[in-house]
């Protein structure tokens, strides 16, 4: 009886070794890619595209595709929301200014760019994997789960942006702001004689 966990033991050295250099290395790369958005995105993109191109050539695999859309419409919901909604909870720190006197607070959401890239590359690739596994292949008829994706992503959509509207806040920051510094009066006064 010894002998059987020592040796499950010893076989298992081995194993657990290699996945925590895998995970090591995998952490490693993951952090490194952090401060590079836009290839990321790109890589993103490039995998999203051979996932359509797989489903498209198969001619299968629509529901796998349902449920991906569907995870990706709820994964835009928590990147487009604010991480404390004023609808359901008022805060003392961090919450979104509601009148125009109301100091600025910057807009935190729920869902981190980095984790919703992260989230939705995994889940391409997921989707990918079970592409290869036939038992995923359900038959439906896929124009009626288009429709209705549609309809769930406009009815959503348009939940998402008449909040933004009634609590004035933008998610989406185009570029970095940069400080101008005081503009100099100088050149508004006169000299003195």
């Amino acid at each position: 009886m010894e002998g059987v966990s020592g040796d499950g033991v010893a076989a298992s050295l081995p194993l657990a070794k290699w996945r925590s250099d895998f995970s090591r290395a995998f952490r490693y790369y993951l952090d490194r890619s952090t401060p590079h958005s836009v290839g990321r995105w790109m890589g993103t993109l490039g995998v999203a595209a051979i996932y359509v191109l797989r489903v498209y050539f198969i001619q299968g695999f629509y529901i796998i595709s349902y449920g991906l859309g569907i995870y990706v419409l709820n994964l835009l919901i928590g990147f487009l929301s604010p991480k404390v909604d004023p609808e359901l909870e008022v805060m003392d720190g961090a919450s979104l200014p509601t009148k125009g006197s109301d100091e600025f607070r910057p807009f935190i959401r729920r869902l981190p760019e980095f984790k919703f890239w992260y989230s939705i590359t995994k889940a391409f690739c997921v989707a990918f994997v079970m592409t290869f596994f036939s038992v995923f292949d359900v038959p439906v008829f896929w124009p009626i789960l288009l429709c209705y994706w549609i309809v769930l992503f406009v009815l959503t959509m348009k939940r998402q942006i008449l909040h933004m509207i009634k609590y004035r806040y933008v998610p989406l920051n185009i570029g970095k702001q940069r400080y101008t510094g005081k503009k100099s009066s100088a050149s508004s006064s006169s000299p003195k004689d």
